[in-house]
């Protein structure tokens, strides 16, 4: 039993995972506690969050109200203990202000990007749900990371699965990586039956219950492709190791094989509770007293199919852009963001959302090696391409 509380900001604490974190933090007062807190413009919520958890600091980050004569970002505008930050700047300055052991990135998006390099220099753990990290800056991110000694956890269910098959080790010889992937609400669909496919059926995951951004993700297969070239960076290997095999159970969250032909697979209940609480107690577990363990006989049969490549193009480019590096990950991430928003508005149909991507990417001259700024001009460059595409519905 640790002698102290493991202290933890939480990034985007209103999302699906920062809630299912909070949840966590619930269950287990005597390990943690909660010191940072911030939102993008859930503001009532975060208010509820502040009163509850009662931090050392929060912000909004879409905070569109004045501050008041003399008020500043670390300034108690409500009188009350917590200090309050504003904007995207105050979210850097919240990771600094209020000393964290622990960081999770709960941030949707690149615009994560930022938020997780200040998290790596101030030398806490960073506890990452952000897919679109490392897709879009995965380089630079474990570079700073080797550079400070920090240590970068994953959240993702399917990469913490790797995480625990190999013992948090990095010196195991593997022959490949096994990601697993429900197929999504369209899994068995051909091309031409997607052409009918609605917003509402695509909300429709059959195992998780997720954002509606990271759905469409899963819809569209684009989520499988990031994760590949996640995996690269968190693992150190080559594209080509990484198999994606399509699990409708949820059950298996991945698998490793090593070089002698043995593999190891990480079983569990279909909830971000139980990857959260991995991260949060790492190196230690803790006991699970909300959910019954898992009834494997309930679950009766684990089957195991391949994708169709052409019915669910997006993890193809998710491949392409691992293996052509440079930039184009990022506009790879960015043209997807961009796509999904508009179908997620109705401002595209579901078939249209990877002949954006294809369309950014066939377009994008790559810069290899990239720093931070040429990242960032990639990144805008395929957003204003993306949003730029008109599609005949004739």
């Amino acid at each position: 039993m640790p002698s102290t509380l493991k202290r933890i900001c939480l990034l985007g604490s209103t999302g699906s995972i920062g809630r299912k974190t909070l949840q966590v933090v619930r269950d287990h007062p005597d390990r943690f506690k909660i010191v940072g807190l911030s939102a993008y413009r859930s503001s009532d919520e975060l208010e509820t969050q502040v009163r509850e958890f009662q931090p050392d600091a929060a912000c909004l980050v879409e905070d569109k109200s004045k501050p008041a004569p003399g008020e500043a970002n670390g300034s108690n505008g409500d009188g009350g203990a917590t200090r309050r930050f504003r904007g995207a700047a105050g979210l850097l300055d919240l990771i600094e202000d209020c000393s964290p052991d622990l960081i999770v990135i709960a941030i949707v998006g690149a615009a994560a990007l930022l938020p997780t390099l200040r998290a790596i220099e101030s030398g806490a753990t960073v506890a990452l749900a952000n897919k679109e990290v490392l897709v879009t800056a995965g380089s630079l991110i474990m570079a700073k990371a080797r550079k400070r000694n920090a240590k970068i956890l994953p959240i993702d269910s399917e990469h913490n699965a790797i995480f625990q098959c190999l013992d948090g080790r990095s010196d195991i010889a593997l022959r490949r990586v096994i990601l697993t992937g429900s197929g999504g609400p369209f899994r068995g669909w051909s091309r031409s039956e997607m052409q009918r496919a609605t917003l509402q059926d695509a909300l429709k995951h059959p195992t998780w219950s997720m954002g509606r951004k990271i759905t469409i993700d899963s819809a569209t297969l684009m989520n499988k492709g990031f994760e590949v070239i996640e995996g690269l960076h968190l693992f150190g290997l080559a594209v080509d190791r990484f198999e994606v095999v399509i699990h409708p159970q949820s059950i298996v969250h991945s698998m490793v094989e090593f070089v002698d032909g043995s593999i190891i697979a990480q079983l569990g209940v279909t909830d971000m509770y139980f990857p959260i609480a991995h991260v949060l107690s790492y190196p230690e577990r803790l006991e699970n007293s909300r959910f019954d363990p898992l009834d494997l006989t309930a679950v009766g049969n684990l089957s195991f199919e391949p994708y169709d490549p052409e019915a669910f193009p997006c993890l193809g480019y998710g491949y392409e852009a691992a293996r052509k590096g440079g930039t184009y990950p990022a506009a790879l991430n960015a043209a997807n963001e961009v796509a999904v928003q508009k179908f997620l508005d109705g401002e595209l149909r579901f078939v249209e959302v990877p002949e954006v991507i294809d369309s950014v990417l066939q377009s994008h001259e790559s810069v290899p090696d990239p720093d931070l700024e040429e990242i960032q001009a990639a990144d805008a460059w395929a957003r204003q391409k993306a949003s730029s595409l008109t599609f005949s519905r004739t």
